[in-house]
């Protein structure tokens, strides 16, 4: 289901209890865009494990494919080359 900013904006948060209640989710539509996705607390909590199960997997492959290092120097270069890039 589609909403616009607009209507949100009129209406205000309660439009997704009632729309949540039929459909999954709600994507509002900003300026003719796609741009934001409500879904229920629910739904988010089983998507946030289900994506910190894909951070752990990949993390648990790049260890079996030696893609890491013990380095805290190294470490803490990378920290810094990012936060300089920022």
């Amino acid at each position: 289901m589609t909403v616009t900013a607009s209507e949100v904006k009129v209406k205000g948060v309660s439009i997704f209890d009632k729309l949540l209640d039929e459909f999954s989710d709600v994507v509002i539509n900003v300026r003719g865009k796609d741009k934001y996705c409500v879904i229920s607390f629910d739904e988010y909590e089983v998507y946030r494990a289900f994506k910190l199960e894909q951070a752990h997997k990949e993390v648990m492959e790049d260890i079996d494919e030696g893609h890491f290092h013990t380095d805290l120097n190294r470490h803490f270069a990378t920290i810094e080359e990012a936060i300089a890039d920022d």
